[in-house]
């Protein structure tokens, strides 16, 4: 996480507004369509330069559809996704064609959760590295694989492997090999889709250091998606929390695990290990399951699962509301609850 810098004093690289992507749900013969699964519904946050922002919730809240709408990997259904170009020009991500979109691409790119599904197994390491700089006219002959041995170099990769195919590499290896390409176009914004979950935890912290000197050493911004809340403390400024397609606590990293507003970041929190194992472990078990977001409830979306909830969560929606300086939350109460953050 950043300490020396002031990350109030940046300007804006990303702003998400109103973001929506449903999913349709078809039945039949004919296809009939009958619903829609909102995967993401009505989520609005910015990123400023040089920051990480880490997304966390359970499995199916939408984190991952969310980066791949930014990254332009799906197509959202409603909302602005504003990115500013290195010549101060903000262009809307979600409303650009294809053809200008290959334009703006190499501003903006993802690492993906399987560092061996993501890597083409026909292609070499130098190949794959490579690709990015081709596509985008940024480097041929020598001077591509010069680069490529750069990049190599920069993310602790042997040179001397150029060649060699993505199944010689070990999972630590491989997630290296796919910084390295999505370094390669230099960009300014790079969206980690549980970057390292896959990894064993002692390669996770390698990688996650390698991920924090090369934001200082290219100047980059990330938006962090992990389920691994400790993980998520280590390297983000803020996270934001996500439940059934929505956005409902953001804050500064220190103030949403010390002071946090929603229940529902409550009991993620409550989860997160103790390091002093003398200390009592008060996990909040969440009673039922996730909210089916094809057919999610009245009102607030957690009201089933909350011990907090009253008449008025199962009537209205909350409104996003900033309940202190830059904390936002989605909780018809969160001035009056006293919530438990981690110790």
């Amino acid at each position: 996480m950043s300490e020396l810098i002031d990350l109030n004093t940046r300007t804006k690289l990303l702003e998400v507004k109103s973001l929506k992507k449903y999913f349709p749900i078809e039945k039949g013969f004919l296809r009939r369509l009958v619903g829609h699964v909102k995967a993401v519904d009505d989520v609005s946050f910015y990123i400023r330069e040089g920051e990480t922002l880490g997304l966390v919730g359970e499995s199916g809240c939408g984190k991952t559809t969310l980066g791949r709408c930014i990254v332009r990997a799906l197509h959202s259904d409603a909302g602005e996704i504003l990115l500013k170009l290195p010549d101060e020009h903000i262009v809307d991500l979600a409303k650009l064609s294809e053809n200008e979109l290959r334009g703006v691409r190499r501003h903006i790119h993802m690492i993906f959760q399987d560092p061996y599904a993501s890597l083409n197994p026909r292609m070499t390491v130098r190949d794959i590295i490579a690709e990015p700089l081709q596509n985008n006219g940024l480097a041929e002959g020598e001077e591509l694989n010069e680069k490529v041995r750069e990049l190599m170099r920069v993310v602790g990769l042997n040179i001397q492997h150029m060649k060699r195919y993505p199944h010689a590499f070990s999972g630590g290896q491989r997630q290296r090999i796919g910084i390295a390409r999505s370094l390669a176009p230099n960009p300014r914004l790079i969206v980690c889709d549980e970057a390292v979950s896959a990894l064993d935890v002692s390669i996770q912290a390698q990688i996650l250091n390698l991920l924090q000197d090369l934001q200082e050493q290219f100047h980059l911004t990330y938006l962090f998606i992990a389920h691994d809340l400790s993980v998520v403390e280590h390297i983000s400024d803020r996270v934001g929390v996500m439940y059934v397609g929505k956005l409902v606590e953001l804050a500064e990293t220190e103030d949403l695990f010390l002071a946090p507003k929603h229940p529902y970041t409550e009991a993620l929190l409550s989860a997160v290990p103790k390091t002093d194992s003398q200390k009592k472990s008060d996990r909040i078990i969440l009673t039922g399951e996730i909210a089916d977001p094809a057919s999610p409830p009245s009102g607030c979306y957690f009201h089933p699962r909350c011990k907090y909830a009253r008449d008025l969560c199962r009537r209205e929606a909350p409104a996003w509301q900033e309940v202190t300086p830059g904390h936002f939350v989605a909780c018809h109460f969160a001035d009056e609850l006293a919530l438990k953050g981690a110790e």
